[in-house]
């Protein structure tokens, strides 16, 4: 059983639930890759959108994957080398790409609302906590890299298809949209899981001595001693991995009468529920019989 909880009124945009910042776990190293197959013939549209969207990013930001190629017989995966300045690049398309669905489904959510004059048990809170997530990290990574005209246009040109595609998928299918950001935030735990990965063999040395812009410190409320790039690729990549999780929950849930889980409180404290923090974290979301 639950009990569904009206959030209060904040007073600091640093409250909002979706971000897992609240203090330096050891959770945060170990946040894993998860993949989510597909059950529905909606679920395989919103994963083939996403490869399509990714292909688009690589593209713009010059970025690949490793790849299988056969050489004298055997398979060699062949990797591309990434240098800080194009990881910068792919994290900034990414953040500003990732920061819109919500707030699309957030302006729906909300007119609906009002046309109903009911609460939104929820939903409109979660939404906008993962937009002004996404927001933020973005304007991070605008103080360690300005992008050019190009990718501005790059940008604008990609906001603009996506939001008005997003807002009118949103109105037909409000589960698939949810499907979609939850495979879409599988790539970004990937894309951050590699970057770590680059950092932690030594590709990207520049990285190792670099700290962390102070919007971050102070967002992320970063303890000292752990206020390095690297450990801010790590709360990103919680972050991430917490949205994964919301998304794929919310797409499970009743559109319409479901209480959004992750602003809940529950009276049986012997099972497991779903959580503000990594704790329970469920990279492949949870079905609704456990979210409830």
């Amino acid at each position: 059983m639950y009990v569904n909880c009206h959030v209060e009124c904040l007073c600091d945009n640093k409250e909002l639930m979706t971000c897992v910042r609240s203090r330096f776990t050891e959770d945060m190293k170990s946040v894993p890759i998860a993949h989510r197959e597909t059950q529905s013939w909606s679920d395989k549209f919103a994963l083939g959108a996403v490869r399509f969207l990714r292909s688009v990013m690589d593209l713009a930001t010059g970025s690949r994957h490793p790849v299988e190629r056969v050489v004298g017989g055997s398979k060699q995966v062949v990797e591309w080398r990434m240098n800080g300045s194009k990881w910068l690049v792919r994290f900034i398309f990414l953040e500003s790409v990732t920061g819109v669905p919500r707030m699309a489904g957030e302006i729906l959510r909300h007119l609906r609302s009002l046309r109903r004059m009911r609460m939104d048990n929820g939903w409109i809170e979660t939404l906008i906590g993962e937009s002004f997530n996404e927001r933020m990290y973005l304007l991070t990574f605008l103080k360690l890299y300005s992008p050019g005209i190009f990718m501005r246009t790059m940008i604008l040109g990609a906001q603009g298809v996506f939001f008005n595609g997003f807002f009118l998928c949103y109105l037909v299918s409000p589960k698939t949209c949810h499907r979609f950001v939850g495979y879409l935030e599988e790539e970004a735990v990937i894309a951050y899981t590699r970057a770590l990965q680059d950092l932690d063999a030594g590709k990207l040395p520049l990285w190792s001595r670099l700290k962390a812009p102070e919007i971050a410190v102070q967002y992320c409320n970063m303890p000292e001693g752990h206020r390095t790039m690297k450990n801010l690729l790590l709360y990103v990549r919680a972050d991430e991995a917490k949205h994964r999780e919301v998304n794929h929950t919310l797409r499970n849930l009743d559109q319409h009468i479901d209480p959004s889980p992750f602003l809940s409180k529950f009276n049986d404290e012997s099972k497991i529920h779903p959580s503000k923090g990594l704790e329970n974290l469920k990279g492949v979301g949870w079905r609704c019989e456990d979210a409830l």
